[in-house]
């Protein structure tokens, strides 16, 4: 059972900073996008 519950938060702890990492590159990438429309305006 203890084995099993460190297993999950784990696992737990690892998708939510997978989460994290794929909303910050997808935050990135819309910066980038806006900044380079930016760019093209003027």
């Amino acid at each position: 059972m203890g084995a099993m519950d460190h297993n999950y938060v784990a696992l737990e702890i690892f998708f939510i900073s997978l989460l994290a990492v794929a909303s910050l590159g997808m935050a990135g990438f819309a910066a980038l996008v806006v900044a380079r429309l930016f760019k093209g305006q003027k």
